[in-house]
């Protein structure tokens, strides 16, 4: 779980309440060729396909802000289903019985809660640069959970800066960097960032 990641995206979830059926959450999790906000040291693009093998061979859980102790849903359990189409993953979550479920479902009602976010592990990507800045597109992904989120996944925290610096260090190298150049992209918010950084290690020490 140590290359375990996290995105949120501010996407609509929708709540359909028919008598006849159970309850389900309803939304996106990932949007397909949109790119990212930019995540401190590059900015990512999710292709058709990522996620083609890991929803009929992974046992996905929905989360309730990616805690384990508030689960909504279950892929094994039949309580929560995926599938891929034009615009990106595509869940359907049937939530508990349960008073903290209805809570939840309430807040998302009132727009209170609007973004969806998943957790997965990278098996495959790519790297290049578009207008001096790289690009990360993933390409295939082991999905551990999905989950409707309060807040999205990369605030400007030094958390995040470390995650992405440890993504961006981990990128296949160009010719101009195995020379011995820096590929990083120039800007103050990458100083920013390692700043953040540096402070964050000094507390900890």
């Amino acid at each position: 779980m140590d290359k375990l990641e996290r995105r949120a995206l501010p996407v609509k979830m929708e709540i359909r309440n028919d008598p006849a059926k159970p309850t389900v959450i309803t939304g996106y999790a990932a949007v397909f060729n949109s790119y990212s906000e930019d995540l401190g040291f590059f900015r990512e693009i999710i292709r058709p396909g990522t996620f083609q093998a890991s929803i009929p061979r992974d046992d996905v859980r929905a989360l309730w802000n990616h805690d384990p102790n508030y689960v909504l849903g279950r892929s094994k359990a039949g309580t929560l289903a995926m599938a891929e189409d034009d615009r990106g993953l595509l869940v359907e979550i049937r939530p508990p019985e349960t008073q903290w479920a209805r809570d939840l479902l309430v807040s998302i009602a009132r727009g209170d809660v609007s973004q969806m976010s998943f957790g997965f592990e990278v098996l495959r990507d790519a790297w290049h640069t578009e207008n001096g800045q790289e690009v990360r597109e993933l390409l295939e992904v082991k999905l551990y959970d999905v989950s409707p989120v309060t807040f999205p996944a990369y605030p400007a925290t030094v958390v995040s800066a470390r995650s992405a610096q440890e993504i961006y260090d981990a990128r296949p190298q160009t010719a101009s960097q195995a020379a011995g150049q820096s590929g990083e992209p120039a800007g103050g918010q990458v100083a920013c960032l390692r700043d953040r950084l540096r402070l964050y290690d000094g507390e900890r020490r």
